[in-house]
């Protein structure tokens, strides 16, 4: 049955442009916005691409179930604060202007209008004053300075809000800040994790980040009907686990409260019965690797640190004959450099203890630093343990490979017949 709802050209899911979104304070001046704020005004070099100079760290929660403003107009953690009642607080000027970008704020029948009443696709129309004044850029050689600033303005203009209020009247004046949302992979999010591979070395984080971005030009888009990955796909060679939207009550035990990033699984088994020497399987397996990794990313709560951990299941492989790595080799060529600081845990199982030594020999190409996040084990309960999965509900299944059959999320949606 062809699918008609997944594209059969993978584009990656990438983005600069970011959407806009904002809080308006109308129809309950009192109210607190609900979130909590991250500083960005420190003068570090990780944060030389933010837009402004605070974003949302947390969104809280209302008080006896009610919604906070925050999460009435769909606030997400990763949100930069860009101006205040259309007074600019940016680091540098906005690349797009606001008429080409998306408006993602929910509610928008709540936020007052302008006094024609005139929107633009939910967006207020602005003179070029406006368009100027939004854009406003500010600098200062005092670090922590303009992030003070924002908070009193903030407080200033609800405070004016709130003195036009009367007797419960609408503000003449409501306090609207204003948001830009940036996806996972844009240098907004980006260049944290790429900085951080290369140790704080501006000038390498930066060489590292252009390569990514020509990698990124040459290798997509992906064809997903090709039939050589058709069939990977269709075997689940290269799949997913994903238990994030498991309400199980023993999936939350196992997990011990703490969100567990998703899994790209591997079946390395039935890779080597598909020939996995052949450079064609190998390079529809990092395809396939490519195509999960950013559906899986792209889904993370927070896109400043989006996870995924990876999973080679090693059942029904002899390792006393040797580890044939070359396709692990062509998976860590691709990822190291293009997805630096998104892997959470790399396991491979089963490996007997007697085997662990050699299996570690043989993944001698990895980087240090990563390789302080592989688990090779033949202990099941670990594995739950460090990916939050369920024990009981993996015997229930008879294996790892059931499991992930039932924890399919996309891999059905990438099949084409």
């Amino acid at each position: 049955m062809t699918n008609n709802n997944q594209s059969p050209i993978f584009e990656g899911l990438s983005l600069e442009e970011p959407s806009l979104l904002t809080i308006s304070f109308a129809s309950d001046p009192t109210s607190s916005l609900g979130v909590q704020l991250s500083n960005h005004d420190n003068g570090l070099t990780n944060e030389m691409f933010l837009p402004g100079y605070a974003s949302v760290a947390g969104v809280l929660d209302g008080n006896n179930g009610e919604k906070t403003l925050a999460q009435s107009f769909g606030v997400r953690v990763g949100d930069y604060i860009v101006a205040v009642n259309n007074e600019g607080f940016r680091r540098f000027p906005p690349d797009f202007d606001d008429d080409q970008l998306k408006d993602v704020t929910q509610g928008l029948d709540l936020i007052t209008l302008s006094d024609d009443g005139e929107t633009n696709g939910g967006k207020e129309k602005k003179t070029e004053e406006e368009k100027q004044l939004k854009g406003r850029v500010l600098t200062s050689k005092k670090s922590g300075e303009i992030y003070t600033k924002l908070l009193a303005r903030i407080r200033e203009a609800k405070q004016d809000m709130i003195k036009s209020s009367t007797n419960g009247s609408t503000p003449s004046n409501p306090l609207r800040i204003s948001f830009e949302r940036y996806a996972w992979d844009s240098r907004v999010h980006s260049w944290s994790r790429f900085l951080s591979a290369r140790n704080g070395n501006v000038p390498e984080a930066m060489t590292l980040i252009q390569s990514h971005a020509r990698w990124r030009n040459e290798f997509f888009p992906i064809d997903l009907t090709e039939p050589s990955l058709q069939a990977l796909l269709k075997a689940h060679a290269v799949s997913e686990i994903d238990i994030a939207s498991s309400s199980s009550s023993e999936a939350e035990e196992m997990k011990g409260g703490e969100e567990k990033a998703p899994v790209v699984y591997i079946d390395f088994a039935k890779l080597q019965s598909m020939g996995a020497e052949s450079e064609t399987l190998g390079n529809d397996v990092v395809k396939a690797f490519v195509v999960y990794t950013e559906t899986l990313l792209a889904k993370n709560s927070d896109p400043r640190r989006p996870k995924t951990s990876q999973f080679v299941d090693l059942t029904g492989v002899s390792l006393k004959q040797g580890l044939n790595a070359g396709v692990l080799k062509k998976l860590y060529a691709t990822f190291e450099p293009n997805y630096p600081e998104t892997l959470e845990k790399m396991v491979l199982y089963p490996v007997p203890r007697i085997m662990v030594r050699a299996v570690n020999a043989m993944l001698s190409f990895v980087n240090e630093h990563t390789r302080k996040k592989f688990i090779i084990t033949d202990d099941l309960v670990l594995v739950c343990k460090e990916l939050g999965w369920n024990l009981k509900e993996i015997e229930t299944c008879g294996s790892v490979n059931g499991y992930m059959k039932k924890h399919l999320k996309h891999g059905l949606s990438f099949v084409f017949d």
